[in-house]
């Protein structure tokens, strides 16, 4: 997902936006990777889930200051409200989205 796609998505997004910031190289992004899709079909319909390449992308990772990867953010109305680095569950994931709603 590149900037201007990223950009028209969570200006538009109603509900909260799930952004997974990884990279193909990043062992632990794979692992994460079944907790993001996991997350992204149970809340759909209550939230958006996006998947920022940081390699392609990285002026998108570098405005969200993102120092290590995996980088998780939750956005409400354009805004981060969570964000954090590591490998994190779905149960997380979903715990996060749900206080965004």
């Amino acid at each position: 997902m590149g900037p201007a796609g990223f950009d028209a998505i969570v200006s538009k997004a109603k509900a909260p936006v799930l952004v997974d910031f990884w990279a193909e190289w990043c062992a632990p992004c794979r692992m994460a990777a079944p907790h993001v899709a996991k997350t992204a079909l149970e809340m759909a319909g209550q939230a958006v889930v996006l998947k920022v390449d940081t390699e392609a992308h990285p002026g998108l990772a570098a405005r969200f200051q993102v120092r290590g990867i995996p980088f998780f953010a939750v956005l409400k109305g354009g805004r981060p409200v969570v964000q954090q680095a590591g490998l994190v569950g779905a149960d997380q994931l979903q715990a996060w989205l749900r206080q965004a709603l």
